[in-house]
């Protein structure tokens, strides 16, 4: 009988993927296992991430880990060498001695953001939604009580998703650091 956790995703032409490309990215674990979300793995997750970000050359403007899956937006800063599929299988690979005996499945769900997708309306809504999730989930009453969300651009530790000017200061700070070389 055939695994629906082996399937494999199909995917748009890599090209989709690099550049200043903006991709929801969806990592499921395997069979939906649960247990391995904890302060420990959220602190490895921050790291690992920073990390992805930095090397990839990539913000993440907002993310959230969930009981049995994660959720985050990756926006390439640099036309020439942003490569988020290099750097999904980076931060899997990574993240996979902190998953408490779990894995991912094979392939995480993406959903790239086409051009009238990135308007201001439309973007806040994919980042609304991967903030809500913990939400719809029934797991806290407001997205900001969930300990588990957040953001990550090399070099401003001090963001935070929930703040009340965050959007205004993301986008200042993208548009300072997105090189089109």
């Amino acid at each position: 009988m055939d695994d629906p956790f082996r399937r494999h995703l199909p995917r748009l032409e890599p090209e989709w993927y690099r550049g200043l490309a903006f991709v929801h990215w969806t990592p499921t674990i395997e069979h939906r296992a649960t247990g391995w979300l904890t302060p420990d793995f959220n602190r490895a997750w921050q790291w690992e991430l920073l990390h992805a970000c930095a090397r990839y050359k990539l913000a993440c403007p907002t993310f959230v880990l969930m009981p049995d899956h994660l959720h985050f937006l990756w926006l390439g800063l640099n036309e020439a060498g942003s490569d988020q599929q290099v750097a999904i299988e980076f931060l899997t690979k990574n993240l996979r001695p902190h998953l408490s005996g779990v894995d991912f499945q094979r392939q995480p769900f993406d959903q790239v953001l086409r051009a009238k997708e990135r308007n201001p309306d439309t973007f806040l809504n994919v980042a609304g939604y991967i903030l809500d999730n913990p939400v719809r989930a029934g797991l806290v009453g407001h997205r900001a009580e969930w300990p588990y969300s957040g953001c990550c651009v090399p070099g401003y530790p001090d963001l935070n998703v929930h703040g009340e000017d965050y959007w205004e200061l993301f986008w200042r700070i993208y548009n300072k650091l997105v090189d089109h070389r």
